[in-house]
């Protein structure tokens, strides 16, 4: 318990899937938690969101663990009110040491298929949203004297994927983020890294892309979604070690990297 104990951690996402994930982890190692999920539909995104039952059952999940949760549900597209929101929670528990900027969704189909809709919502949550979170996260990690940001990125970021196109670029930008915020922020003791999952069960996307159009392509090509170990898909609570690692001072040397938690797709 005492990895984390006293430290304050934001958790974007949290309602579900990874997030609520990585919300129970780090409480169960004495963080508290800031939860922030949209809980609404977004345009441009074809499968349901979560919902506020789901992101009070993550509350619900961290209390039982006996750990300390304050929940918000909001866009963090809109900048000023999820600025707003963090500032005043963030006051309330008395600091900010740990980031981990999960929120995302995701799309799928061939090039000329993709709308305009699909495009701007893939970008605008994914990468402006982490973006966002970041900057808005920094002062309070700065006024602590330094701590964790993570951005969950994917093995779309690192490598290239078929019909991921909006995703993959969302995610590349991440890690590209995180690298160049690494150095910005290493004078204020604030390490800045990137985890890079294959596919992970339970999160609300979509595990894998449609059987339909990988069958459109050859073999070859399909390999690219073939994890190196035999499985289909990595569990949340495996990202989850990866963030507690990176959050915790086990990690204190390291930034500006990402950690493939990939089951070896990218070494294929």
């Amino acid at each position: 318990m005492s990895d984390l104990e006293g430290k304050i951690a934001l958790v974007t996402g949290a309602a579900r899937g990874q997030g609520r994930s990585h919300a129970v982890r780090l409480v169960q190692m004495g963080a508290a938690v800031i939860a922030i999920d949209i809980c609404a539909p977004i345009d441009g995104i074809s499968y349901p969101m979560a919902t506020p039952e789901d992101l009070e059952f993550t509350a619900s999940l961290v209390r039982e663990a006996g750990g300390t949760i304050v929940t918000a549900q909001l866009d963090i597209r809109d900048f000023q009110t999820f600025k707003d929101t963090v500032d005043r929670l963030v006051y309330k528990l008395g600091g900010l040491d740990i980031v981990v900027a999960n929120a995302g969704v995701v799309t799928d189909g061939r090039l000329a298929d993709f709308t305009p809709q699909q495009w701007d919502a893939t970008i605008s949550v994914n990468l402006t949203g982490t973006w966002n979170t970041m900057q808005i996260a920094v002062p309070h990690l700065i006024a602590r004297g330094g701590g964790s940001i993570i951005g969950i990125a994917s093995v779309a970021g690192l490598v290239g994927l078929p019909f991921l196109e909006p995703y993959s670029v969302s995610k590349h930008g991440i890690i590209g983020l995180v690298r160049s915020l690494a150095l910005e922020l290493a004078d204020h003791k604030i390490r800045v890294n990137a985890i890079c999952p294959t596919a992970v069960s339970g999160t609300g996307m979509m595990s894998s892309i449609r059987q339909e159009l990988l069958e459109s392509i050859s073999e070859r090509l399909r390999s690219a979604y073939n994890n190196a170990l035999a499985i289909p898909a990595v569990e949340p609570a495996d990202v989850s070690e990866a963030v507690l690692f990176l959050a915790s001072d086990r990690s204190r040397f390291i930034t500006g990297t990402t950690l493939a938690v990939d089951a070896g797709l990218v070494n294929l």
